[in-house]
């Protein structure tokens, strides 16, 4: 695997496939290099011996398992590890460096290390620059770059690999699996190891990259995108450094797994206020979530729905579809579910006629044949079995639901272990009749298409409390049935695994157009030239007249033809319609001298220019389209529902720039007032190709004239279907190249 789309990966080649693994730091009893090399050898040094498996020796020469040596200056070896004064003087091959030394010590021990040949190192040790220590920090790069060694870390937890028995770190030992996680933080990457060895999720890889001084995220996704071992990837990050690096490797990754994604920290940059309508509405967090839907990532919001969500893909077929039942011996918990259900964007639907006929063969006049299916505390394992049989088996293949969720909230008194048996028997038989296609979906490389048959269904469960189904839930589990807290939790892992669609292609951020220089102006660009400037780069504006007395205003409205809308011009006023600056359907000659004299008035101590004189537009819808610049990402690009309730609405849309018309089409599905533009109650449907093409155009500008900071266009009038745009209202905000603000 040493390169992928054409990134030399040996380092992390090497950093999970060690032949040798040198423990660097003290290897006395208690000290964190002995623990390191007690996991290991089979587990925490600090456990009972007992407790532990022997693990490998140092003179161990099996593949699976690198060879383990103690380094530090007293040459003391520990649980088997032999000790040497230097990486140096160890006689077998060494790829892996562990260093818990003291921070002072950590760029000697990388010269060390690279002297060795080492390729890779994972640097434990604490106190850079997450208390500020940056000088510290930097010497450790430096070291580590002329040593030839690349490192994660420092101030991280270790890594794993499952696969090697590879496990330098503090962490829980997980069991193998097909779930890799990376972590920012240690302590969320060692929540999940935990909960991953109590719940019997495998685990592929484990990687925390601490400070990122080196190896961070993006190296490790693009590693991880063809890593065969891997079926679904747990990214928890605070930021990126380099966001459009960031998207190209998430892409590569999601259009081969699934890649879900905890965000946590804000930026303050990211958040602060701008009078622009973008601006505002583009604080770095909501930027953030563009960038991972745009990359077809899946966000998540707690370490518990990661979790869920790891273990829904694990275990549900991918290429499922929406329309979830559920069987309850409770109504309580079954109506919650079925509300969480509809919350996430799952089909709750009721069951069909075939499907109630189907029920009600078996079940008494006291269940409740509706969605939920209410079995009562009466239910038994049977019913549980062929309940769930009739909701996915449906004849009518409309009829038929794509997942079920048995929900038992249990009682001292009741069998859990038989209702237990039910579910996992009708599972088992649903998994058989999908074992028969070619690429049973079970992994989201055999995705298949909704035309396949047979389709993809899945059976889950929600057997709690936790304390009485200890022995149900592990029968679940054994026979491949996920167990999740409640059943509010396994619809909405569900609900990630239905809306996970691998995205094919390049990601079009990474090939921005190319810079042009900015168009020539003498102080700010007022609103007649930005008008003409976005009708010279193809974006539609309508005709207009620029006055700067009365007479030229009667000429210009005269020109274009009554009745106008005429508004003020002035570099000190931004929100026209806040002061009074726009005067709509003016009639005559008489009417254009008072809107003239009017507005001459509002811009009294404001730099009066003069007036603009536009057509009145009839019978458009108004949108908005804005640009502005994220610290991370760059050029961001926003669309929504325009006008002046822009932010009381906050009906908005964004995507890191540029985009093509697909991703266009995308920001348009997610305004929840779609259905204005779609057309509604008899409305004609608004110009939806004329308005992905000008979004296309629109993204472009960043790129060609990079002075431009923000760039509002707001509104922008959607007439209906074939009839086109219009910009309304434009304005433009540039750093001028020097960082003061100017218009290009």
């Amino acid at each position: 695997m040493g390169v992928s789309m054409g990134r030399d990966l040996s380092s992390l080649e090497r950093l999970f496939y060690p032949r040798g693994v040198a423990v660097i730091g003290s290897a006395s009893k208690g000290k964190m290099g002995y623990e390191l090399i007690g996991q290991m050898r089979g587990g925490p040094a600090s456990a009972d011996p007992a407790d532990q498996s022997p693990g490998p020796i140092a003179d161990d020469t099996t593949a699976e398992t690198p060879l383990v040596f103690a380094v530090n200056p007293k040459a003391q070896g520990a649980l088997g590890a032999p000790g040497y004064a230097a990486v140096a003087r160890i006689e077998h091959p060494v790829d892996l460096a562990v260093i818990a030394s003291p921070p002072s010590t950590v760029p000697a021990v990388l010269r060390d290390c690279g002297e060795a040949g080492v390729a890779a190192a994972a640097i434990i040790t604490a106190g850079f620059s997450e208390i500020g220590n940056d000088e510290a920090e930097r010497q450790v790069v430096e070291a580590a770059r002329r040593s030839g060694v690349r490192f994660v870390g420092p101030n991280c937890a270790g890594i794993v690999n499952t696969a090697h028995g590879l496990y330098p770190t503090l962490e829980t030992r997980p069991p193998a699996g097909r779930v890799a996680v990376v972590a920012q933080s240690g302590a969320i990457g060692g929540m999940v190891l935990a909960w991953a060895k109590q719940y019997r999720l495998g685990v592929s890889k484990f990687v925390s990259y601490g400070n990122a001084a080196d190896l961070n995220e993006i190296d490790l996704l693009w590693y991880l995108a063809d890593d065969p071992e891997t079926d679904v990837i747990a990214l928890y990050i605070e930021s990126v450094a380099h966001g459009r690096r960031f998207m190209e490797a998430l892409r590569a990754c999601t259009a081969r797994k699934p890649v879900l994604v905890i965000k946590a920290g804000r930026t303050e940059a990211g958040q602060r206020a701008t009078l622009s309508h973008t601006g505002s509405m583009a604080g770095a967090d909501r930027v953030y979530d563009a960038a991972l839907r745009q990359c077809g990532a899946l966000r998540v919001g707690s370490v518990e729905e990661l979790f869920d969500a790891c273990k829904a893909f694990v275990h549900v077929p991918a290429g499922l579809g929406r329309r979830v039942a559920i069987v309850t011996n409770s109504g309580g918990p079954g109506v919650l579910a079925a509300d969480r259900g509809e919350e996430v964007g799952l089909d709750m639907r009721r069951p069909g006629p075939a499907v109630q006929e189907a029920l009600s063969a078996f079940l008494p006049g006291h269940c409740a044949l509706e969605n939920p299916v209410d079995l009562t505390v009466q239910g038994t394992g049977d019913w549980y079995r062929r309940a769930l049989l009739a909701l996915l088996e449906a004849g009518d293949r409309h009829q038929a639901y794509d997942a079920a969720v048995a929900i038992n909230v249990s009682t001292p008194y009741l069998d859990h272990v038989d209702l237990a048996q039910g579910v996992s028997d009708a599972a088992e038989e649903i998994a058989a009749q999908g074992d028969g296609a070619e690429g049973d979906g079970r992994h989201p490389g055999d995705r298949r298409h909704p035309g396949d048959t047979p389709h993809p269904r899945a059976v889950v469960a929600a057997f709690l409390p936790e304390e009485i189904v200890t022995e149900s839930a592990a029968l679940l589990e054994e026979h491949g049935v996920p167990n999740f807290a409640t059943g509010e939790r396994a619809v909405a892992a569900l609900s990630l695994v239905s809306h996970y669609e691998p995205r094919s292609g390049a990601l079009h951020v990474a090939e921005p157009p190319l810079a042009c220089e900015a168009p020539e102006s003498v102080g700010p660009m007022l609103e007649p030239q930005a008008m003409a400037w976005l009708a010279a780069n193809d974006i539609p504006v309508p005709p207009f007249r620029f006055a700067e007395s009365d007479e030229e205003t009667v000429a210009g409205c005269r020109e274009l033809g009554y009745p106008v809308a005429v508004k003020i011009v002035s570099p000190q006023i931004l929100h026209k319609s806040d002061v009074g600056g726009v005067i709509l359907d003016v009639g005559d000659d008489q009417a254009a001298r008072r809107a003239f004299h009017r507005l001459a008035e509002v811009g009294t101590g404001g730099d009066f220019r003069g007036v603009v004189i536009y057509p009145m537009v009839e019978d458009a819808q108004e949108v908005l389209l804005g640009l502005s610049r994220d610290p991370q990402f760059g050029p961001v690009v926003a669309f929504g529902l325009g006008g002046i309730y822009t932010e009381i609405w906050q009906d908005v849309a964004l995507r890191v720039a540029p985009i093509d018309r697909d991703e266009a089409r995308r920001m348009m599905g997610e305004l929840t007032s779609l259905p204005l533009l779609e057309g509604v109650r008899g409305e004609a449907p608004r110009d939806l190709d004329a308005l992905a093409d000008v979004l296309v155009r629109f993204s472009q500008l960043p790129f060609q004239y990079p002075t431009i900071q923000e760039l509002d266009l707001n509104p922008v009038f959607l007439f209906r279907e074939g009839e086109g745009l219009l910009v309304g209202d434009v304005r433009v905000i540039t750093d001028g190249g020097r960082g003061d603000t100017r218009h290009p």
